[in-house]
């Protein structure tokens, strides 16, 4: 896109945030730039009933100039701000146009607050790191630009937008025709208001009907969010009205509408439609009818019709389609329908056709990686077969694919395994994947296999990069191996890689993890010798961690000698640093020091929550909770659990399962779930707790191994609750039993059967006994280990002995286990069982 062409929109708004901020300080303006504002905005503003008095209007009533030639000229300048400019609150929006939208709204954007002249480096390298973590940030004149259209028709209006676009002097083309289309579809999906719906799709229609009439072809970039919206709604009519402008002098367009067409009945679930499109293609035999059957094909798996789709299927020579992307899509929908005979047909009709290696390759890789329930392992094998069958060689871009795909799922073991295959089939492997490799095993704590896979590195020749090395020194921190680490940091020499700051972190952090705070000082003595300068993490690591007032002034002092910026992290230190040190005032002054980021206030306050609840400063704690929730501020979750962590002591049931609706996440919302569980356990609160729990089963309602392990924990800790209420367990398992409609697990039945000894109550233990029968978990070695242990403790010797007579003795692990029962309650069962023997009731005992 030409740069001029762009210039336009961006000084329009710069030079109203320069005429506003004049207006505003009282200064009269008569520069010609800010007359030629005033042209601009003035002649294309729309009548409209004014209210108050916005910006072009006071432009209108102050200033007069004509020359539009200049004023275009003038105001072209200074794209480069476009995105980063300010604007002050005080500009108006109240001038609305007759087509409801407002002209002067388009300076009313959110732009970046005013940042003191000291922060401004501070805040960039902030915003750059954010970008790095979370995604690969791309700018373009193309893609800013059409940001800015988007605003333009938010704030404006579509049709206003083009008016200005054309007095701008900037023709209106494809993309940002586009780019107006798509905000009338989210616009109408966004309201539920029918009629605003229907105005929105009204504009959407002018707008395709002023491309074919300014020449542009019709594309489905164009039309396919507005089709898509139809079938979404099953609006037939609008559909079928909408096509009709779309084919007009397009007649390319027929085979990818067939596509949405099939959708829409689909949608509609009309079964006469459907045969209908199917008869007629049966009987078509124009050049295109292999376009025409692959978007078939595409529809039908989309939603799921299998019949359909197979019967489609048959009539296919998948060697007609055109578009590689389609024969992929294909082999997708073969994959998750687990149609295996179609995949090696097809895929042997392309081998003899000459379809290139590579291409096949890519077809099984995705047929493969589609098919459901399918173990890794599983996939990995099918994947070699086909090839195998096909007599191909994998193509070392598919096994870089499997590789990753491995990755994604953590399967790094098999991920390693396939790297080895590669190598011995004399196949190179390039750096990025070692690192997702690692980046893997790092995220899955596999962090043995940083050996393996330096051993890799080492042998195959690979050159390491500073990212490999310094996810490798963090994994192997994470062994505890820091004697390997540093070795790591000399090898860097062999690779002609510079040490940087964040490899020296990794082991300073890991020292601190070990509270082995001398060696993680020394770290900064390696880090001056190797000339690798402290950043504002190092600092955060030293400050955290101190342990008296004067040594996180001395770190500051440092920090400021340095250059280095206070950043939120720091920020964070410095709380968690003053309230280890008992220096609680100081810790809650933090957030109010003028330089703390106003972006990461929330998290800075969080932490100073969970710093004070931490530390026993629970009423300072809530207060500050309470000051957030007035503001309509949300505390992070981190510090939510620590409250509830904290707050077991001393704070009532009601507040806790307040705090417990902040949580959203659902892995956070289980954590503390199981806090206030353990609470209500404690103080016996048998209700909250069956609550609680129904609503854990709900949350877990498709996990069917979650459910089945979901009340181990909580028997778990009614065994060890002391002194031990067993009447709530035997509650609680009859609610699991009645309300909640689930059988309890084997190990929940053998925490109730160690509390039963705990509580030295037989006739519970009996109960318990039945229930494995009732559940439908058979007695197995483990079962009567278990139930001779508490026989013996019970004492019910002549029990013990019969159960002892069921325990296999050809395993000697087992018979250690009964031989150390027996002589931890005394004499062998045999012997007691001569003794006089404890009264039990029949109608509680169980057969044994």
């Amino acid at each position: 896109m030409p740069g001029s062409k762009s210039k336009t929109l961006s000084a329009l708004f710069r030079s109203a945030n320069k005429l506003a901020k004049q207006w505003k300080s009282g200064v009269p303006s008569t520069s010609a730039q800010d007359i030629a504002l005033k042209q601009y905005v003035s002649s294309i503003k729309s009548t409209s009933n004014v209210s108050s008095k916005p910006l072009s209007e006071i432009a209108a009533e102050s200033l007069n100039f004509n020359d539009s030639g200049k004023s275009a000229k003038l105001l072209t300048r200074e794209i480069s701000s476009i995105l980063c400019g300010d604007l002050d609150s005080y500009l108006s929006d109240s001038e609305t146009s007759s087509n409801g939208s407002c002209l002067e709204n388009v300076l009313d954007v959110p732009w970046l607050s005013n940042v003191e002249k000291n922060n401004a480096s501070l805040r960039r390298k902030e915003i750059a790191r954010e970008r790095k973590e979370k995604w690969t940030f791309k700018s373009s004149q193309t893609s800013r630009f059409h940001q800015l259209v988007k605003q333009c028709a938010c704030k404006l209006g579509t049709e206003t937008a083009i008016k200005v676009f054309v007095k701008l002097g900037r023709e209106t083309g494809l993309k940002e025709y586009n780019a107006l289309i798509r905000l009338c579809i989210e616009k109408a999906r966004e309201t539920n208001d029918e009629e605003m719906s229907l105005k929105q799709l009204s504009k959407a229609y002018q707008l395709l009907k002023s491309m074919k009439e300014q020449g542009f072809q019709v594309e489905e970039e164009s039309y396919g969010p507005i089709l898509m919206y139809f079938i979404d709604f099953g609006m037939v009519q609008e559909f079928d009205f909408y096509c009709e402008l779309i084919i007009d002098r397009n007649a390319d367009s027929l085979a990818r509408l067939a596509y949405y067409e099939m959708l829409l009945w689909s949608k509609v679930e009309d079964e006469d439609k459907i045969e209908e499109l199917l008869y007629h293609l049966s009987l078509y035999d124009d050049g295109d009818k292999s376009a025409f059957q692959e978007n078939y094909l595409l529809a039908l798996c989309e939603r799921d019709r299998v019949e359909d789709f197979v019967r489609l299927l048959r009539t296919v020579d998948i060697t007609k389609i055109s578009s590689t992307d389609c024969v992929t899509n294909i082999f997708k929908f073969l994959g998750k329908l687990l149609l295996k005979s179609f995949a090696k047909k097809f895929l042997q009709e392309l081998v003899t056709r000459d379809i290139g290696a590579e291409d096949i390759s890519k077809f099984i890789y995705n047929y493969t990686t589609s098919m459901p329930n399918l173990a890794v392992e599983d996939v990995i094998l099918e994947f070699k077969n086909l090839h195998a069958e096909l007599e191909l060689r994998p193509i070392s871009s598919q096994y870089q694919k499997l590789i990753m795909y491995c990755c994604e799922l953590f399967k790094v073991h098999a991920a390693l395994d396939m790297v080895d295959q590669m190598f011995e089939a004399g196949l190179t492997l390039p750096l990025e994947t070692f690192n997702s490799i690692l980046e893997a095993c790092d995220k899955s704590c596999e962090y043995n296999l940083v050996h393996r896979i330096y051993s890799m590195i080492l042998h195959h020749d690979i050159t390491p990069n500073s990212e490999t090395f310094r996810i490798m020194i963090n994994m192997t921190v994470r062994t505890k191996d820091f004697e390997g680490a540093y070795g790591m940091l000399k090898d860097l020499e062999k690779f002609n890689v510079r040490p940087t700051t964040n490899m020296y972190n990794a082991i300073m952090a890991g020292y601190f993890r070990e509270k082995d705070t001398h060696a993680a000082l020394k770290v900064l003595k390696h880090m001056e010798d190797a000339n690798v300068k402290s950043d504002s993490q190092t600092f955060s690591y030293l400050i955290s961690n101190c342990t008296s007032g004067d040594d996180i002034s001395k770190f500051l002092d440092e920090m400021k000698d340095s250059g280095v910026q206070h950043t939120k992290h720091v920020y964070m230190s410095l709380i968690n640093g003053y309230a280890a040190s008992g220096q609680f005032e100081k810790a809650k002054q933090v957030i109010y020091d003028r330089r703390v980021p106003v972006k990461g206030f929330n998290e800075i306050r969080s932490v100073l929550v969970s710093a004070l609840a931490s530390h026993g400063q629970i009423s300072d704690a809530l207060k500050i909770y309470e000051e957030m929730k007035e503001a309509q501020c949300k505390l992070e979750p981190k510090a939510i659990i620590c409250l509830i962590e904290n707050l077991q002591s001393e704070g009532d049931l009601r507040r806790l399962l307040h705090l417990l609706e902040q949580l959203n996440g659902l892995d956070h919302w289980v954590d503390a779930a199981y806090r206030v569980i353990t609470y209500c356990i404690r103080k016996d609160h048998f209700r909250s707790i069956v609550d609680l729990l129904k609503k854990l089963v709900d949350a877990y309602k498709y996990d069917e191994v979650a459910k089945e392990v979901l009340f181990d924990e909580v028997f778990c800790q009614i065994a060890e609750k002391d002194p031990i209420n067993l009447q709530l367990g035997l509650d609680l398992l009859q609610a699991i039993k009645k309300e909640i409609g689930l059988l309890p697990s084997r190990q929940s039945l053998d925490f109730l059967l160690s509390a039963c000894v705990n509580a030295k109550d037989l006739q519970a233990c009996y109960l318990i006994w039945k229930e494995y029968k009732i559940a439908g978990l058979p007695y197995n070695i483990l079962s009567y280990v278990r139930m001779y242990r508490a026989l013996l403790a019970l004492g019910d010797y002549k029990s013990a002995a019969n159960i002892l007579n069921k325990i296999p003795r050809d395993d000697i692990h087992v018979c250690s286990v009964v031989q150390a029962c027996q002589e931890a309650y005394g004499m062998s069962a045999s012997t007691k069982g001569k003794q006089k023997k404890k009264k039990i009731r029949k109608d509680v005992r169980c057969e044994i």
